[in-house]
């Protein structure tokens, strides 16, 4: 996609950097992380807020070549080591050149691997995580310009990978794979509220990935696009096929392709209707050769325990006349827990994703009803998204946000990496 540097993808917020690198060599970029004052890489300008701002130099990895394959996988283990700035897309496209697949993949692939890992963005399904719980490697830049590697095991390793930037540039990533496996894509439409309510748990449990997409003000569920693994699940067989579960619910086949978004293109989103195709060509919602959206839209999302999943869903329905009017698309997704410091997945969740159109002021005043609904619940606003939660109120969500903050400031001691966000979220200030 064709976007200014100085602007996030969607044109929501200016960046306040000065300058602008693209090293192209490992020497390159320990000069300018050593000689900057301040300094934070910057992915595929995918957050909403201003987690990944710098008032000194934006580090752009698009050129980097560290004299290793961009993309290779140790065939005993599985595990594959990948430049960092690689998008998801290109990264799946390698990795099926080598007869693996990513795991998981998020609604778009056009977003990099290092942003996407720092900030905890997910796709969905009841036993996938979140795409940083395949992480089980990374090298990074640190403030004196040198090299470190991290992996899974290491006493550093759960609080660095989702790292919101604050550690310094990472520029390998190490993921577990699986053998490349097709999917199938169905979509359905008209499912009523009392079905997706009483029969949670089989729903989102009836493919590998689903998503169910609605407005809140709607009187039946919109949409709902099933994802399942030709040939079953890695982990367990799909008992029987998730169209079958949901058209059994009231829900009906959707006459054609659809957008989740009224009035878009479904030319843009990947293939529907039940062919089967390559994992990393369905597990996306959106192809990586079409720009998804115009890009004037807002996002914010909400993650929430598994256990208050339906107490949260009945909250967000109560607020559809509020919210409808100003969303684009909402969409309900699950996420399996892991270990990651950082990560608002430490235990089964359901994510609340809402794209909103972009008016700043009223989506911030309706958030203030959806946080105050859902944050009782144990709701985390996602790191890259907009929320009207204070930083240091964040900080405090997260049990393990202490140890994270040591190891910032052990690694960084001159606060390098640091941003206006950042400098609010260490410092642990909470609302009054």
């Amino acid at each position: 996609m064709s976007v200014d540097i100085h602007q996030n993808w969607a044109r929501n917020l200016a960046y306040s950097a000065r300058h602008v690198a693209r090293p192209a060599t490992p020497e390159e970029l320990a000069g300018v992380v050593e000689g900057a004052g301040r300094v934070k890489p910057l992915g595929s300008r995918h957050s909403f807020c201003d987690v990944a701002d710098t008032t000194g130099t934006h580090v752009l990895l698009e050129a980097y070549d560290d004299g290793r394959p961009a993309a290779v996988v140790d065939q005993e283990t599985g595990v594959a080591s990948l430049r960092a700035g690689l998008l998801y897309g290109q990264a799946a496209v390698a990795l099926l050149e080598q007869g693996r697949a990513l795991r998981t993949m998020a609604s778009l692939p056009h977003i990099s691997l290092a942003g996407a890992v720092a900030t905890a963005t997910h796709g969905s399904g009841d036993t996938n995580g979140c795409l940083a719980g395949d992480v089980v490697g990374l090298e990074l830049v640190t403030a004196d310009g040198g090299t470190r590697t991290l992996r899974r095991g290491d006493a550093d390793f759960a609080g660095a990978v989702v790292g919101l930037g604050a550690l310094g540039v990472v520029t390998r990533v190490e993921m577990a794979t699986d053998p490349a496996f097709e999917v199938r894509q169905d979509v359905v439409v008209g499912l009523p509220w009392e079905a997706l309510l009483g029969e949670l748990d089989a729903i989102t449990g009836a493919a590998y990935s689903v998503s169910v997409f609605t407005r809140w003000d709607e009187a039946d569920v919109a949409q709902v696009w099933l994802k399942s693994r030709v040939g079953g699940d890695a982990g367990q067989q799909e008992r029987r096929p998730a169209r079958d579960v949901l058209l059994e619910l009231g829900a009906a086949d959707a006459a054609g392709p659809v957008h989740p978004l009224p009035g878009e293109d479904p030319a843009a989103c990947t293939v529907q209707g039940g062919v089967p195709g390559p994992a990393h060509e369905r597990l996306p919602h959106f192809r990586s050769e079409f720009t998804p959206s115009s890009g004037a839209e807002l996002q914010s999302e909400y993650l929430v325990p598994r256990e208050r999943a339906v107490a949260a869903v009945e909250a967000l329905r109560g607020l559809g006349p509020r919210i409808g009017p100003l969303l684009f698309a909402g969409e309900i997704r699950t996420v399996a827990g892991d270990d990651l410091w950082l990560s608002p997945f430490d235990g089964d969740t359901l994510a609340l994703h809402f794209t909103w159109k972009q008016d700043d002021a009223a989506v911030r005043a309706v958030l203030h009803d959806v946080e105050a609904a859902l944050l009782p619940l144990g709701a985390r606003p996602h790191w890259g998204k907009i929320s009207v939660t204070p930083p240091g109120d964040i900080a405090a969500m997260y049990p393990r946000f202490a140890d994270f903050a040591e190891l910032a400031a052990r690694l960084d001691p001159a606060g390098k990496f640091r941003n206006r966000y950042l400098d609010a979220l260490l410092s642990g200030e909470r609302q009054a």
